[in-house]
């Protein structure tokens, strides 16, 4: 069962990344599809704690499993809207590392905790992670183009971590898991102290 959710999630990821051009008609919209699509995936801050979501979704199982991954990226997009329209968020870029540590953490202790404080905590971490895709959109992208595509990019990272947080069932998945969790925390650590 969890070798078919890992599977699933992998093709999801690998045809959500094929599909991405078909987002747009025209090649000025494509270009800010992909560019929005690349901004979460070359980040590591943002890598990291979307990983993290995915990892925490699947840890925790149902209904996280599918509300967390569908929280951050809603959330996501009221932040980019924010970024977007150049309404001030304080503090963007210490939240984006901090939610690295803290959804680091979650994973490496397994933790568990009410459903709706575990939406609360990934949907705070979203607005800081959405408002930066958004602040940063380029100069002549479209920003609808441009949101698909970081939402797109989000979504396969969280497969991504889905797919992995899924070998939790096998007793050397759970040691892969927990690890993966602490790099997570650490390199969260290291953004939010100026390491990295």
């Amino acid at each position: 069962m969890r070798l078919k959710l890992a599977g699933t999630a992998f093709a999801t990821t690998l045809f959500t990344m094929a599909a991405l051009p078909a987002l747009a008609h025209t090649g000025h919209d494509a270009s800010s599809a992909v560019s929005g699509f690349l901004h979460p995936i070359m980040g590591v801050d943002h890598v990291i704690a979307m990983l993290a979501v995915g990892l925490w979704a699947a840890l925790q199982g149902r209904p996280a499993l599918y509300l967390l991954p569908l929280v951050f990226p809603l959330v996501m997009v009221v932040g980019g809207i924010m970024g977007m329209n150049g309404i001030a968020l304080p503090y963007v870029e210490p939240a984006i590392a901090l939610s690295g540590l803290i959804l680091g953490l979650m994973v490496a202790l397994y933790a568990k905790p009410q459903l709706w404080i575990s939406a609360l905590m990934v949907g705070t971490f979203a607005l800081f992670h959405g408002h930066a895709h958004g602040a940063e959109l380029p100069a002549g992208a479209g920003a609808f183009g441009y949101a698909a595509g970081f939402v797109a990019g989000t979504a396969a990272l969280h497969l991504a971590g889905i797919g992995l947080g899924s070998l939790v069932g096998a007793k050397a998945g759970q040691y892969v898991t927990r690890a993966a969790g602490m790099v997570i925390a650490l390199t969260g650590a290291a953004f939010l102290t100026g390491i990295a």
